[in-house]
């Protein structure tokens, strides 16, 4: 499969631990054994305080999201050093170049490319340029909710859903004031044009995304009880 991969920079880059990076580096390789990877990742607590002081400095929206986009070029370069020979040397600057490096047979690292993308909408153009089978978006949540857990005990976690039902739930959340979807729209309107299989899960263990990745390529449910996440199929 040809697998196009989000990783929020508060999963990865949390803390810029060692381990954190060399942990994510051991599955990919092992992953890039059968299928072949772009990762797209992204600027966590680090960027937020960059583009915090940024604009307490004067700088407006487009300028802020450049400085974002540097700190996620950063992240996707210590991922590149962790990876060594099995990684792409560079992160790709655009969709162009990700997909000329994906003929290296390496394993692609990239940041942001754009102001107004967010690393998740990145990662939904790419595989949509590249034709990607699998996008696997890798956040601090666990799946896609009918309302916010952590305000709501109510809130239903969904197993499956449609691109469509994905856009309601997104555009709601949006609405809402202090809300936050674990999918931006703008993905979430790429994902449902491109109608590419989408997961949506925890990623703070890695070992668990390679696990659903893996069920997915053998197009089976597991036999034991793995945090799947939610299922974005047509």
């Amino acid at each position: 499969m040809l697998i196009a991969l989000s990783v929020g920079g508060s999963i990865l880059a949390k803390d810029l631990s060692t381990e954190g990076f060399l942990a994510y580096a051991g599955m990919l390789k092992e992953l890039s054994k059968e299928h072949k990877l772009i990762v797209v990742v992204g600027g966590g607590v680090a960027a937020r305080d960059y583009i915090r002081t940024a604009r307490n400095l004067g700088a407006n929206e487009a300028e802020s999201d450049y400085i974002g986009i540097s700190i996620t070029r950063l992240n996707a370069q210590l991922l590149i050093t962790a990876l060594g020979e099995d990684a792409y040397p560079v992160p790709p600057l655009d969709y162009k170049e990700a997909q000329r490096a994906l003929s290296s047979g390496k394993i692609v690292v990239m940041g942001g490319v754009i102001p107004g993308q967010t690393t998740d909408a990145v990662t939904a153009i790419v595989a949509e340029y590249i034709k990607a089978d699998l996008i696997v978006i890798a956040t601090s949540v666990d799946g896609v909710y009918s309302a916010d857990p952590k305000k709501d005990p109510n809130a239903i976690k969904y197993e499956t859903l449609t691109p469509k039902e994905l856009v309601k739930i997104v555009i709601s959340t949006e609405m809402k004031a202090g809300s936050q979807s674990p999918v931006d729209l703008l993905a979430v309107k790429i994902i449902e044009r491109s109608n590419i299989k989408t997961i949506v899960m925890h990623g703070a263990d890695p070992m668990k995304v390679a696990d659903v990745i893996m069920q997915e390529n053998m197009g089976s449910m597991p036999s034991k009880k793995i945090p799947l996440g939610t299922r974005i199929v047509g």
